[in-house]
């Protein structure tokens, strides 16, 4: 596990890592680790968060490469037995194969197993164009491996903290439903109307025939709690649906009741409902434990 400074460092200097930091230090540095290698030499990482390659993007950047070289190195490691896996840089190096280019511009840096996992996970959430889905799952083997919370990555891949956390509980649904997010049929704002259901594989599924907005797929949800015996006029029935699944989520957690009042500016309220002095105890223990 990573301590702390690690972190901060790798998200305020991911810039240098990566071959982006323009100050005189950074520029040396580069212009000590510059190489062409034979891209036969170069390998996949393996941990890399991105899965997919579009092809028409593929072929775009394929046809710049032609036209005008690949202009930005690849960031790589040295491996034991003298060749390189990419640290940053698979699709230019993907485009690059389908070129013809025989030789690319690199970056070499020594980093261990865990800092070339850290920096193509955030190097990918800021740069490249990921679904939710492998966004989600960057950000929980992040979080996972390297005890980043919510608000440490929404630091160092610049987004909101509830941006991370709605992003994140699009993992809870089924797997039917992110295929379809996978496969473009359902969007990450589409999923996230999804969360907070009892029937996300049903209502996806209607989505996808009816092609509705993320708006109507809102309606469609609350539409659904309703016919569960939930009048539209509850405070509930009007929340928004990122709040219902954090509520949903957290109820899950603690196996108690919760509500979750936002006021926006105002702040806001969080209640857990408890029945029994057991329950309280159990709350307030994992409180107690929690870092």
């Amino acid at each position: 596990m990573m301590t702390q400074p690690q972190k901060r460092r790798l998200g305020r200097g991911l810039a240098a890592l990566i071959g982006d930091d323009t100050t005189e230090e950074a520029v040396m540095e580069d212009a000590r680790s510059f190489r062409h290698v034979p891209i036969e030499f170069l390998h996949a990482n393996p941990n890399n968060p991105r899965k997919h390659f579009a092809d028409a993007d593929l072929e775009d950047l394929t046809r710049s490469i032609r036209d005008k070289g690949l202009l930005q190195p690849l960031v790589v490691r040295q491996r034991d037995n003298g060749e390189y896996e990419i640290v940053a840089g698979e699709r230019r190096w993907r485009a690059a194969q389908r070129a013809g280019i025989h030789e690319v511009p690199v970056l070499i840096r020594s980093l261990t197993d865990g800092e070339a996992l850290e920096i193509a996970l955030i190097e990918n959430i800021q740069r490249a164009d990921l679904n939710a889905l492998e966004e989600a799952r960057a950000y929980q083997q992040l979080m996972d491996q390297f005890s980043y919370t919510q608000q440490q990555l929404a630091d160092s891949v610049g987004k909101s903290r509830s941006h991370v956390a709605n992003t994140i509980r699009l993992l809870t649904l089924p797997e039917s439903v992110r295929r379809h997010i996978e496969d473009g049929a359902l969007t990450a704002g589409h999923a996230r109307a999804l969360v907070a259901t009892d029937s996300p594989q049903a209502l996806a599924e209607k989505i996808i025939e009816l092609g509705m907005t993320v708006r109507e797929a809102e309606g469609l949800s609350r539409s659904e709690a309703e016919a569960k015996g939930k009048p539209p006029s509850t405070a509930k029935a009007q929340k928004d649906t990122d709040t219902l699944a954090l509520e949903k989520q957290l109820g899950e957690l603690l196996g108690l009741k919760v509500e979750i009042v936002n006021k926006g500016r105002a702040g806001g309220t969080l209640t857990v409902r408890y029945k029994t002095l057991e329950q309280l105890d159990d709350v307030c223990n994992r409180l107690v434990r929690a870092p």
